[in-house]
This record gives structure tokens, C-alpha cells and sequence, in this order.
């Protein structure tokens, strides 16, 4: 049998960890209906997994997306035109994506290609990788990096 001095020593512990837990615990949304409370217990006490579940299954059965909204702009009425016009890009940009072991070389073609002066095509070299000309045909794109790589630099046209 508990004298009242253990029982009296038990209850102040149980009061602290008690008001450890609530401390611990996330506050209750207030202002939810019961029932919505009732969900929101059960869906904290959810895996991750269960969570991601949880998430598909509301996506299926109401055929909504989980992901941020983007707007999108109003089609066009000549927007199979402008697919076309997508996949067949006329301009280019020419990066030099390295200058590689021959830098002296490369500094050369760079001139050539871009009639730059010797200290600009210098820093342009050693800024890599870095755009060497935007809005270039593809022909022209093609010719450059034929020619930079020729000299030992790696491009990249986009």
C-alpha cells in the first residue's frame, strides 16, 4: 500500500509530464467542426506513405492534381501553326561550354567567328561556359561550333 506522501510525490510528476505532452503536441486548429477534427487526428497519426496513398486515391476519385496550379496562356487560333513553329526553332545560341587544353587556339577562333578584340575573346574563354553568340542561324551555329571544336572547345548549341 501507497502512503499519501508517495501518492502526493506521483501526482505532480504525472501533472509535468502531462504538461510536457501538450506542449509537445501541435495545436488544434480551432474552429473546425468536429468532424473535421476527427480527420485531422487520424490523418496526423499517418505514415508518409500513407499519406502519399491517401493523396493519389483523393486525386483519382475527385480528379483533381495536388500540384501547384500554372497559369496557362489562352490558345491561339493558329496554335498548330505555332507547334510548328516550336519544333522547327531558326535561331540558336551558341555557348562555349570549355575552352579545353588549347586555350590560345580557342581564343583565336573566337575571334574569328565573333570579330571580337583579343582581350574579349580572352575573357570570354576563360568566363566559359558562357553564350558566344545568341540568335545565330542554324547554319551559322553549326559552322562555329564545327569551328571551336576544331580548335579543341567543347559547345553547345540550344
Amino acid at each position: 500500500m501507497s502512503t499519501k506522501a508517495e501518492v502526493a510525490e506521483k501526482e505532480p510528476m504525472k501533472e509535468e509530464t502531462q504538461s510536457a505532452e501538450a506542449k509537445q503536441a501541435p495545436k488544434k486548429s480551432e474552429g473546425l467542426a468536429s468532424k473535421l477534427q476527427k480527420i485531422l487526428e487520424t490523418i496526423e497519426q499517418l505514415t508518409v506513405l500513407e499519406l502519399a496513398q491517401l493523396v493519389k486515391a483523393l486525386e483519382e476519385k475527385f480528379g483533381v492534381s495536388a500540384q501547384a496550379q500554372v497559369a496557362v496562356a489562352a490558345p491561339v487560333a493558329g496554335a498548330a501553326v505555332g507547334a510548328q513553329a516550336a519544333e522547327e526553332k531558326t535561331t540558336f545560341q551558341v555557348i562555349l561550354a570549355s575552352a579545353g587544353d588549347k586555350k590560345i587556339n580557342v581564343i583565336k577562333e573566337i575571334r574569328s567567328v565573333t570579330n571580337l578584340g583579343l582581350k574579349e575573346a580572352k575573357d570570354l574563354v576563360e568566363a566559359a561556359p558562357k553564350v558566344v553568340k545568341d540568335n545565330a542561324t542554324k547554319e551559322e551555329a553549326a559552322k562555329m561550333k564545327q569551328v571551336l571544336e576544331a580548335a579543341g572547345a567543347k559547345v553547345e548549341i540550344k
